[in-house]
């Protein structure tokens, strides 16, 4: 018999690369899509996969590439038009009457977060939900592990590990177990039908457990520097995220630091849905310490030192400003996911006995921004 072809976006990513990796592993036929035919759309077919490349905002594109497909897995463009996306790609599904959707979401999804791009995941989520006829299946990982090791050469070359988080923890899952999960759903839809998933690693972590484990993997003492935010903001901007990305990430250090990523943590989804156990941190850990940019050297050490040296030199994003320019629809009041009481109750958590005060929009930066 003849397995279904499923469509895999974000092929050329991190999660729809690992996706598409685990389906050709158990043999499933793939069609990968991408923005563009380049060198990673070439390793891609190495793999003995279809490539197509298509714009994810134009709903003709996307149901040629949905032709002939029965599954697909959706990875949201990071960027403030990312619910057209949704909208483009929902209506495509239908039209080829498709069989299931895996989405990727996110943990903190919720209709009245400071952030555009999470309020436009829970949407999303429940766009998809309403698809008549389609098996539909979130995947809500929290932060990433990658979302911590990408500081691995400040740790390898410097032995920092500057993360804003204080003693907050969570229990980070590896991008290639967040993809087993989707690639599970997708090989099962009926079994995953409704349901929503959270990857996590198998145990909670502080940054300074963190710091203890890549001392170990790294062999050198790495501590942790509980960077102020108002300096991790000129570092996101030194290290070139998007404005976008920019404004998000703030928001959810904060929700971080108030416990979002504690609550029901560390979940057995990893266990329940493939089989086999999450990847701890330390295994996560060498996999990243096996870099070029981890590898101890003259020429490496000198450029992370010029890299953190850069952040003193480089001006924050005025994130107020940017939010009024670009006219995004703001709920009112904005909330943390960890004080949405809507939040709360679609993760299995009790309501808040007090409303937290809030105000309006700007009053989400109290506490973030630096006096």
């Amino acid at each position: 018999m003849t397995e279904p072809m499923i469509l895999v976006t974000g092929a050329s990513g991190k999660i729809g690369g690992a996706v598409v990796s685990q389906l050709r592993e158990k043999g499933w036929p793939v069609r990968a899509l991408v923005h563009r035919m380049d060198a990673r759309a070439e390793r891609l077919r190495a793999q003995g996969v279809e490539v197509v490349a298509a714009d994810l905002f134009d709903p003709e594109q996307l149901l040629q590439a949905m032709r002939g497909t029965a599954r697909t897995y959706y990875c949201p463009p990071w960027q403030p038009y990312m619910i057209q996306s949704a909208v483009a790609f929902a209506a495509a599904a239908r039209e080829a009457k498709l069989e299931s959707i895996v989405n990727l979401s996110q943990w903190l999804a919720s209709p009245s977060h400071p952030s555009l791009a999470t309020r436009q995941s829970w949407l999303a989520d429940q766009m998809f939900a309403g698809l008549p006829g389609i098996a539909h299946t979130i995947v809500n990982p929290g932060f990433f592990a990658d979302n911590y090791l990408r500081l691995i050469g400040f740790a390898a070359q410097l032995g920092i590990f500057p993360m804003p988080i204080g003693k907050s923890r969570n229990a980070p899952p590896s991008n290639e177990d967040i993809a087993r999960v989707a690639a599970a759903a997708l090989m099962d839809p009926a079994r995953h039908a409704g349901r929503s998933y959270r990857p996590t690693g198998p145990a909670l972590l502080s940054a300074c457990d963190m710091t203890a484990i890549l001392t170990r993997v790294l062999g050198r003492r790495v501590r942790h520097i509980d960077m102020p935010i108002w300096m991790f903001r000129k570092a996101l901007r030194a290290l070139n995220l998007s404005p976008f990305e920019q404004d998000s990430v703030p928001y959810y250090i904060r929700d971080h630091k108030r416990g979002a990523f504690e609550l029901g943590a560390p979940t057995n989804d990893v266990l329940d849905v493939t089989g086999r156990s999450p990847e701890d941190f330390e295994t996560i850990a060498r996999r990243y310490a096996a870099l070029p940019e981890a590898q101890r050297s003259f020429a490496n050490a000198s450029r992370a030192w010029a890299d953190f040296m850069r952040i003193g030199m480089t001006g924050a994003l005025d994130l107020d400003r940017y939010e009024r320019e670009q006219t995004h629809p703001l709920p009112s009041p904005s909330r943390l996911a960890v004080d949405s009481d809507i939040w709360r109750k679609e993760h299995g958590m009790a309501p808040l006995a007090k409303e937290p005060p809030v105000g309006r929009r700007g009053g989400m930066r109290k506490g973030i921004e630096p006096a």
